[in-house]
């Protein structure tokens, strides 16, 4: 079960260059075993091309390294802070994918601009607060899950899977870590489209929220009717 773990860590940290959402080593992927509360996580400042399985690091929900000669990513406390914040996710991206970065850094949420936003997001895709100068001193990793987890206190992280953390970059989730990097892609995409049309229009109103309500059930809940069963 371990190695299927780490097989599906892998899976999602390759999709990130091949999504063109990394580049160097700016990025990571980590997916839980919840049952034994382990997370395997990419290796820090690894580089993705020759990445293999084995690469992958173990560590249980205290940040203990349980099989690895390799050091985990240096976001691993991020991950692991909103694994137990949010029981439902199962898999975390964190890139620093340019438009979406570019939102985060100028302190901006996305907004739902149209139908193909609203049909991955229940909403806006929201923006942190700003870490303290005492939270960037302490555990700054940690810290940084905190003000995703306490950005989404009151909403379901399934719902709007992302967050983008102030002058940092995006976070994505799902259900799987290949979920994760699927929302990590398609975050990107609409912060492109966002932008684009921000600047055609600057004062673009939101999508109007019976239209955005309609659209996002026809993929999620119990009323979704998008695609096969």
């Amino acid at each position: 079960m371990l190695e299927e773990l780490r097989q599906e860590a892998l899976e999602a940290n390759l999709r990130l260059p091949r999504y063109g959402l990394v580049r160097l080593t700016w990025g990571n992927a980590s997916a839980i075993d919840r049952g034994r509360g382990i997370v395997a996580i990419k290796p820090s400042g690894v580089p993705y091309e020759g990445m293999c399985r084995r690469d992958m690091v173990l560590v249980d929900l205290d940040g203990r390294v349980v099989d690895s000669s390799l050091r985990p990513s240096a976001d691993t406390p991020t991950h692991l802070y909103l694994y137990r914040a949010f029981g439902q996710i199962g898999g975390i991206v964190h890139t620093h994918s340019p438009l979406a970065t570019a939102f985060a850094q100028a302190g901006r949420p996305i907004p739902c601009l149209g139908t193909t936003h609203a049909d991955h997001f229940s909403g806006e895709v929201p923006v942190t607060r700003a870490l303290t100068p005492a939270e960037i001193a302490g555990q700054y990793e940690a810290n940084t899950g905190a003000v995703i987890a306490e950005r989404l206190a009151g909403s379901s992280p399934l719902a709007c899977p992302a967050v983008l953390v102030r002058s940092h970059g995006p976070f994505t989730w799902g259900a799987t870590a290949v979920q994760a990097a699927e929302h990590a892609l398609v975050l990107e995409l609409l912060a492109q489209m966002a932008l684009a049309t921000l600047q055609l229009c600057p004062h673009q109103p939101s999508l109007d929220p019976h239209l955005l309500a309609r659209h996002h059930a026809r993929k999620h809940g119990d009323g979704a009717y998008y695609g096969q069963r």
